[in-house]
């Protein structure tokens, strides 16, 4: 048999599957119930489940045997010039169809935030003269992104990163039914990966299990090739104490094990934010210094010394 990827097998099809942001999808059913929709924007990072919830709304709004003909689904990252606003969605809400269930056709428009502004502004006044049977939902990572004519005329959703509690239970839940054998710091290491990323996480759950057959935290890091958080807690152990030079020699070793500083402020970052501080504020403080340190790498100042300037300036802030 050919093998289904797991992000596509374990897709949720109700609401009720739905994990994470209970308030988002608690309206979404008060939706459902009144057979009511307004015009939406849903905004959020990436993996935590904005189209699958779209998704979901829709096939619980529509008929089943008139879905393909009544929700037109684009990715606006490949159909996003104006050419695709005069042609395809205004022919779609031009067309008629005898619904059930609601009086409206819906649009999703994915990856929104991609559109060009030219395409934006044609679509507002579409909006506009076929609300009465159309409702245009926009997927988006950045919702600033969107023209402010567009915003106005929609519901503003911003949905959360899923808690590491539900993904953790997903991902045993998966493992239950594929008979996969696992322990905690297997699933703990999963997480580790995948930050509130939830298809990043069952992505790296099956690759894992392709490999090594067996999810543990020693074949996890393996098959997704990230610090082993140990090393990195000892230097966090190291600023505790204001030992820079100890610091610098475990970043040094890391780095000498072919991660790139990249990786070792991702994993950082998710060590510190799990750990318990007495002063909130240093914690605060500590992430604020890596996020600095990430903008600088992202804009190509990466080198050793963005690493070891970082680590003296962490350990001024703890030891203060």
């Amino acid at each position: 048999m050919i093998s289904i990827p797991w992000t596509e097998k374990y897709k949720p099809n109700k609401l009720d599957e739905i994990y994470g942001n209970k308030d988002i999808i608690k309206r979404f059913k008060l939706y459902v119930k009144n057979k009511n929709l307004s015009h939406l924007i849903l905004a959020g990072d990436t993996g935590i489940g904005k189209t699958s919830s779209i998704r979901c709304l829709a096939k619980e709004l529509i008929d089943n045997d008139l879905y393909q003909d009544a929700v037109l689904e684009l990715n606006a990252s490949e159909d996003r010039g104006i050419n695709t606003v005069r042609t395809r969605i205004k022919m779609f809400a031009q067309k008629k169809i005898f619904l059930k269930k609601s009086p409206f056709k819906v649009i999703v428009l994915d990856e929104s935030d991609s559109m060009t502004a030219g395409a934006q502004q044609a679509l507002r006044r579409i909006i506009e003269k076929y609300t009465h049977n159309t409702r245009f939902i926009f997927i988006c990572n950045d919702v600033n992104q969107i023209i402010e004519p567009i915003q106005s005329r929609c519901s503003i959703y911003k949905m959360q990163n899923i808690d590491d509690n539900e993904i953790a239970n997903i991902l045993k839940k998966i493992c239950n039914i594929e008979k996969i054998e696992y322990n905690d710091e297997g699933i703990n290491s999963l997480l580790l990966t995948s930050p509130g990323d939830i298809r990043k996480a069952i992505n790296n759950l099956q690759s894992t299990y392709s490999g090594y057959k067996t999810i543990t935290s020693e074949n996890v890091l393996k098959i997704c090739d990230i610090p082993e958080p140990k090393l990195l807690e000892e230097v966090i152990d190291f600023i505790k104490q204001n030992n820079f030079i100890n610091a610098m020699k475990s970043i040094n070793n890391i780095s000498g094990m072919g991660f790139s500083n990249n990786d070792i402020i991702n994993t950082l970052f998710y060590i510190i934010k799990k750990q318990k501080f007495k002063k909130e504020k240093k914690k605060l403080l500590l992430i604020k210094e890596l996020g600095i340190t990430n903008i600088r790498i992202i804009n190509c100042i990466d080198s050793k010394l963005q690493i070891f300037g970082m680590l003296v300036r962490m350990c001024n802030i703890y030891n203060t």
